[in-house]
C-alpha cells in the first residue's frame, strides 16, 4: 500500500484517539453521539470512612446569673428509727462538790407548870396560865395568856396533869375556840391530893391556838405546892412543812 493510500486511514485514527481523550462523564462528543445505554444496577456499599478529627474547643463564658429562688417542699416521711447505738465509755469522775447544808427538822415544844398562886379558884370559860416555864425555846407557847401559838404545821401531841385538891376538877383542851378533849376528876374530901391526866393529837396550821379552859364553876380544882404540880406540855409530832423537800 502506498502511502497516499495510508494516509486517510490514518487520519481517522487521529480522529478517534482525540474523541477517546475527550470524553467526560460518559459524554460521548456530537461526533460519536450514540442511543444512551441501558442504566447499570446499584454498586456495592462502600466499606465505612476514616473517623474525622476533634473539634476545635468552645470559649469560656461568664457564668450566668442565679435563678430565683425555689419554693421550699414539702417535708420528706420521717425514716426508721436507727437501731440503738453502743454504750459509751464511762466518763472521768468528777470534782467533789462543796459540802451542803445540813437539813434540819423543824422544832416546837414546850412544857410549862402551874405556879401556887395560880391555885385559887378560876373564872368558867378562862384559860389556865401555866406562868412557870420549864421548856419554851421556840417561844411557841406564851405563859401570860396560857396559850401556845402554831408555827410550824403539823402534828402535835399535848397533854395535861392535874393535881386535883380542895375540890373536883373538869377542864378541856381547846383548838381554835373548840373542846377538843374533855377531862373530869371528882375529889371526895380526901385527906391527900388526887390526880388527873389526859393528852390528845392535833393537827395544827400557822395561826391555830391551843389551851387548857375550865369547863365548870364548880369544878375548879387544881393545885400545886412545892410538892407536886400541875402540868401544861406540847411538841410537834411531825411537820408537813410543804415549803421544804426534806419534810414534806
Amino acid at each position: 500500500m502506498t502511502s497516499l493510500q495510508t494516509y486517510p486511514l490514518s487520519l481517522l485514527l487521529v480522529i478517534a484517539v482525540h474523541c477517546s481523550n475527550s470524553l467526560e462523564d460518559n459524554k460521548i462528543p456530537s461526533l460519536c453521539t450514540g442511543s444512551p445505554g441501558i442504566p447499570g444496577s446499584p454498586g456495592l456499599q462502600g466499606s465505612p470512612g476514616q473517623p474525622g478529627r476533634d473539634g476545635r474547643d468552645g470559649r469560656d463564658t461568664p457564668p450566668g446569673e442565679n435563678g430565683e429562688k425555689g419554693e421550699r417542699g414539702e417535708p420528706g416521711q420521717s425514716g426508721i428509727r436507727g437501731l440503738t447505738g453502743d454504750r459509751g465509755d464511762l466518763g472521768e469522775k468528777g470534782e467533789k462538790g462543796t459540802p451542803g447544808e445540813c437539813a434540819v427538822a423543824p422544832k416546837s415544844a414546850f412544857s410549862a407548870k402551874l405556879s401556887e398562886a395560880r391555885t385559887a379558884p378560876m373564872a368558867v370559860g378562862e384559860a389556865v396560865r401555866f406562868d412557870k416555864i420549864v421548856l419554851n425555846e421556840q417561844g411557841d407557847y406564851n405563859p401570860e395568856t396560857g396559850r401556845f401559838t402554831c408555827r410550824v404545821p403539823g402534828v402535835y401531841y399535848f397533854a395535861v396533869h392535874a393535881t386535883v385538891y380542895r375540890s373536883s376538877l373538869q377542864f378541856d383542851l381547846i383548838k381554835k375556840g373548840h373542846t377538843v378533849a374533855s377531862y373530869f376528876q371528882i375529889f371526895g374530901n380526901w385527906s391527900k391530893p388526887a390526880s388527873l391526866s389526859g393528852g390528845t393529837l392535833m393537827h395544827l396550821i400557822p395561826g391555830d391556838q391551843v389551851w387548857v379552859q375550865m369547863a365548870l364553876t364548880e369544878y375548879t380544882g387544881f393545885y400545886s405546892s412545892p410538892k407536886t404540880d400541875s402540868t401544861f406540855n406540847g411538841f410537834l409530832v411531825y411537820s408537813d412543812w410543804k415549803n421544804s423537800a426534806v419534810f414534806a
